[in-house]
């Protein structure tokens, strides 16, 4: 049948995953970085996920589509609420950017996460939306006296890292964890795509 659904431009895609929360039918996950359309007949077609994409990656087009089916979403959607809750998707340890070494085998081709701690708390899905299919290091610039740009740095410039995300919170302190990111890539001399998401003191993305 010809109906209205939703088209993902994966070249504007930023891979923020915030049309993946937005979607309540499950229709959208991140693949590879990148936001993508799971199956047609997941696809409502109503457009939640429109208004919060941050790079207009989401439009309306009209095609060949299956029909919605509720049956198969809502089966779908208590299929993945249990995965979640069983399984963590942490890979390696230490996760303290104070105590992880600079050079560890993990780190090699590694989608590298620098979390501000505090965000695992207020965003429900942290460990599938960010932890998943990443290299962990978090810390709290406040509580922690340091500077971590400097090991950052290091990290950043001796091992082959292949991306950055960045996740802090809303509140200004935060600032000072993607302050130690910037100045990380910039001193290590590589090019390395990197993105920040900030998530607000309710739990949501906001950025």
């Amino acid at each position: 049948m010809i109906r209205k659904i939703i088209q993902i431009d994966k070249e504007k895609c930023n891979g923020c995953g915030a049309c993946a929360k937005a979607c309540h039918e499950g229709a959208i996950a991140m693949v590879n970085g990148k936001a993508q359309l799971m199956r047609d007949d997941y696809c409502d077609g109503l457009g939640d996920c429109l208004p919060t994409c941050p790079t207009d990656a989401i439009a309306f087009v009209e095609r060949e589509a299956a029909a919605y089916d509720e049956a198969a979403v809502k089966a779908n959607m208590a299929a993945k609420t249990t995965e979640q809750e069983e399984k963590s998707q942490l890979s390696q340890w230490p996760v303290q950017i104070k105590l992880a070494p600079i050079n560890a085998p993990y780190f090699d081709n590694a989608n590298l996460l620098i979390a501000a701690d505090c965000s695992a708390y207020a965003y429900a899905d942290f460990h599938n939306q960010f932890i998943k299919n990443r290299i962990t290091l978090i810390g709290c610039p406040k509580l922690d006296s340091v500077d971590y740009a400097e090991k950052l740095t290091e990290i950043i410039r001796r091992n082959k890292i292949k991306s950055v995300t960045v996740v802090r919170m809303e509140v200004p302190c935060c600032g000072g964890i993607e302050q130690a990111v910037k100045t990380a890539l910039q001193e290590s001399g590589k090019f390395i795509p990197w993105q920040v998401v900030t998530i607000s003191t309710e739990g949501e993305i906001l950025a």
